[in-house]
């Protein structure tokens, strides 16, 4: 059954290993940031750094697995059908609006709804890494310049991945205001189970 992510709300909750979990962006032009726990463990937690090391690329789609800090392989994307996903940037933030958004209304971001999703599983504020940006579009100038763009999805993109471990999942409907085009949208999920 396909869950609902609210627009600027985040969500916590357990796979098993084998099962399936597909990310959509319903509307199009959303960005969903996931954090990967390993269930019983929060210090095993996803890291970005392992998964550009292993895998060797930035490019992550079809085929490419999503590793922990420690070594190990925690999803495997299976299907993709969005044109970019970032893994370089930390989930927004009250700070990130304060520094980007100083006319704006401060909002707790993805760091904050992950972190009130993930607490009940045991991790802490400080434990949350970089998250994998599913559907974030995020572009380099010739001189190593960052941009955040509004996503590329249409409405339905979506991106398959297997679960290689037990996990805790962490999943939010980005709030930040250059990673959605400055619109808010809902992101569905759901989980094929294994057995």
């Amino acid at each position: 059954m396909t869950q609902r992510i609210a627009p600027r709300s985040g969500t916590a909750f357990r796979i098993a290993r084998g099962d399936i979990l597909t990310v959509i962006d319903p509307e199009g032009g959303q960005v969903s940031d996931l954090v990967a726990v390993a269930d019983g463990d929060p210090s095993e937690i996803i890291s970005n750094g392992r998964t550009f090391d292993y895998e060797e690329t930035l490019r992550l789609t079809t085929g490419a697995r999503l590793w922990s800090n420690r070594s190990r392989v925690m999803l495997t994307i299976l299907e993709d059908t969005a044109p970019a996903h970032d893994f370089l940037l930390t989930p927004c933030s009250v700070d990130t609006f304060r520094h980007f958004y100083p006319d704006k209304p401060v909002h707790r971001g993805c760091f904050g709804n992950l972190a009130e999703a993930l607490a009940p599983h045991g991790v802490t504020p400080d434990m949350i890494p970089c998250a994998f940006n599913v559907f974030m579009n995020v572009t380099f100038a010739p001189d190593g310049k960052l941009a955040v763009l509004p996503p590329e999805t249409r409405a339905g993109d979506y991106i398959r991945l297997r679960a290689e471990m037990d996990l805790v999942i962490g999943l939010t409907a980005c709030s930040a205001y250059a990673s959605s085009g400055g619109t808010f949208k809902p992101i569905d999920y759901r989980v094929e189970r294994a057995g």
